[in-house]
């Protein structure tokens, strides 16, 4: 008889989207490859964001960090950012240079794509007063979406279980 457990190979579960120690630092320098402010949150060993600053367009942030810090980049309107073309970002190990200084790796701090409604959100919040939204002739699903304000603590709940569902970071 076949069994599936033992012709796949075991998974292991994703990290949960927290910080769990503070044991190997690496060193890293956010970069920002945006048109925006992309702020910078670590997420600490509660999953809980804390701010670390706000990194202006075509400038870089240089840190020490640990491997099992993420980190996630909002821009100040709160639209999502991606780190090296994901959402959340995992240190990777540090590197050494030739005379044993830590050398920074560079982490690219990008706008994603956004789609059409994401983007239509952002230029609508952008230009309507939060109390004049009721007022628009547009549809229902998007007026309830403008209503809503940015939420970094759901925005982290929610790549929490994709991760949990996918298995990946």
């Amino acid at each position: 008889m076949f069994s599936h457990s033992s012709a796949m190979a075991k998974q292991e579960a994703p990290a949960p989207l927290k910080s769990l120690n503070s044991d190997n630092p690496t060193y890293i320098t956010f970069i920002n490859k945006s048109s925006r402010n992309a702020e910078a949150w670590w997420l600490d060993f509660e999953g809980k964001p804390v701010s670390y600053c706000a990194i202006q367009p075509r400038r870089s942030l240089q840190m020490k960090t640990f491997l099992t810090h993420p980190w996630i980049f909002r821009a100040s309107d709160g639209a999502k950012m991606l780190v090296n073309l994901s959402e959340v970002y995992f240190p990777t190990p540090v590197q050494y240079e030739v005379f044993g200084y830590p050398r920074y790796q560079p982490v690219y701090v990008t706008a994603p794509v956004y789609s059409l409604q994401e983007y239509c959100i952002r230029l609508i919040r952008s230009m309507v007063r939060k109390e004049d939204i009721c007022k628009l002739e547009i549809p229902e699903g998007l007026r309830k979406e403008l209503s809503r304000d940015p939420d970094l603590l759901r925005d982290i709940q929610i790549l929490d279980a994709k991760r949990a569902i996918n298995g990946s970071n």
